[in-house]
């Protein structure tokens, strides 16, 4: 169920995409020519956002560095159209409690959102960007993504991921928990790469080298490491994993991370390059790579191309929605006549409430998805839709996109609960409102037209109100939808909104 069909991108047209890393963030912005995504400016700053990580609380400081590196990137971004501007956030925002400390005031600062997104989103966005930064051959291939605070693991084939795995573990959170003071030991590598063997243990069969036939990095880390094997002559191309073992014993050499002198090796890489390689050592081990070649593609590559996707081409939103449906075996005829409706009040409440696209994408995808926990069981099923909707891998979604698809399914009858919206801030907390307000009216005319048509009737919208006018006698008639609606009215009132029936 499409909402909308999507036109060719226009010659010329600039996409960008932020990765709001938990050691840089990355800026790309890239040129549509000829069909193809061609970078034309990239940035990268060292802000360490996981640093000082405790409590799963993100610091002061590293939150006003990551705002002030958003500041300067701004410079370039200004002359975008927000919609052209897609800004993602990994694992130093996923863990955090305190994100939206973070995330309200970069929106603010950028005018897009930042879509923290799930670890096997992110696998999936990094293959995306390496696939298109080969050659577009049927091998089967292992990508490899270190990263500041997780690594991500995928198998795939040409443009598509066939398995995908996220583990938490990165170059900054170890180099915090094992080497917290930068001294360096053997005993302190020794459990940095035995803690990652273990993270790895559970996944080994499935990554095995038996299962690909090349192996690709991708990540400011193993391009570090790659730069250093070259330069010193211990890597003929990409990274060996007799490159990486001489890598090793030169780094215990030294006792603390400012001692550290080897050819290749940048300022910014040395406060994380004694855990990056007891994590790159741990993969190759486990998972028997011999030979890795590195990738130019990562995670903000990925983002650019599914951002092509989802304005012009194929969101793969959509291809999930209807995955789920068929999974779940959705009565389509069902959510027809509930988008349809809900579709109606949407148009005609828009101006008003100042809803936008975005909006309705997420009514769209709620009104197709609100009845998926019948699967499990008829009785309280929109909380089973919700949980599902929460916690289910929904490929091209963010953590937030899938907390209010569940909080649309949980509320879309039954009572509220005012715990649930008390993470929103006022004016996220009034448009989810208004929306599950729109749902839940669309929902319960279902019931009327699945036996009539039902009739035009009048809409008028205040900010906290909203005024059904309907033909005359036609309540009379429909006594079971005046009783419905008056439950409606009560509940509302709770939630400091009037409905009105006329």
């Amino acid at each position: 169920m499409d909402t909308q069909a999507l036109e060719p991108i226009a010659e010329g047209s600039l996409l960008a995409a932020i990765d709001l890393g938990s050691n840089s963030f990355h800026l790309v912005i890239a040129r549509v020519e000829h069909g193809e995504i061609r970078p034309v400016e990239t940035l990268a700053e060292k802000v360490q956002l996981g640093a000082g990580f405790e409590d799963e609380l993100l610091s002061t400081e590293a939150m006003l560095r990551g705002l002030d590196c958003l500041a300067r990137f701004k410079q370039l971004l200004d002359t975008l159209k927000p919609d052209r501007l897609r800004i993602v956030g990994t694992q130093a925002l996923r863990a955090a409690k305190n994100r939206r400390e973070f995330t309200r005031p970069a929106k603010a600062l950028l005018g897009s959102p930042v879509d923290v997104i799930y670890g096997r989103e992110e696998a999936r966005l990094v293959y995306l960007g390496v696939a298109h930064s080969l050659a577009d051959d049927a091998h089967s291939r292992l990508v490899v993504d270190i990263g500041g605070g997780s690594t991500e693991l995928i198998i795939g084939q040409r443009f598509e991921a066939q398995r995908l795995d996220s583990l938490q573990m990165g170059c900054v959170t170890y180099s915090h928990e094992f080497f917290p003071d930068a001294q360096i030991t053997q005993e302190r590598y020794q459990r940095a790469y035995n803690r990652a063997r273990l993270e790895l243990s559970y996944l080994r069969h499935h990554y095995h080298h038996r299962h690909w036939e090349e192996c690709v990095g991708s990540s400011g880390t193993l391009r570090a490491i790659e730069s250093i094997l070259l330069q010193n002559g211990w890597s003929k191309a990409g990274i060996c994993a007799a490159g990486l073992q001489r890598l090793e014993q030169t780094l215990l050499e030294f006792s603390d991370f400012d001692q550290i002198q080897v050819e290749g090796l940048s300022e910014q890489r040395r406060s994380v390059i004694v855990s990056g390689v007891a994590l790159s050592r741990a993969v190759f081990d486990v998972l028997g790579i011999d030979q890795m070649r590195i990738s130019k593609g990562a995670l903000r590559e990925g983002v650019i191309y599914d951002l092509d996707g989802r304005l012009f081409h194929e969101d793969v939103r959509e291809r999930t929605i209807n995955a789920l449906m068929q999974r779940y075996n959705v009565d389509d005829q069902a959510a027809v006549i509930v988008e349809k409706r809900a579709r109606m009040l949407f148009e005609a409440t828009r101006d008003k409430w100042l809803l936008n696209s975005a909006d309705w994408d997420l009514l769209h995808r709620a009104s197709c998805t609100l009845d998926i926990g019948m699967a499990i069981s008829h009785k309280h099923y929109n909380r089973h839709s919700a949980y599902l909707l929460k916690n289910a891998d929904l490929p091209g979604f963010s953590q937030e996109e899938q907390e209010q698809l569940a909080l649309l399914a949980r509320y879309h009858r039954g009572k509220f609960d005012e715990q649930q919206f008390n993470e929103q801030n006022d004016s996220e907390s009034l448009a989810l409102l208004r929306l599950i307000i729109l749902l839940r009216l669309a929902f319960l005319f279902k019931h009327v037209e699945q036996q009539e048509l039902l009739p035009e009737f009048a809409i008028e919208v205040e900010q906290r109100s909203l005024h059904l006018s309907f033909p005359d006698e036609w309540l009379d008639q429909h006594p079971l939808t005046t009783w419905e609606l008056e439950q409606e009215q009560k509940l509302l009132q709770k939630q400091d909104f009037s409905l009105l029936i006329h």
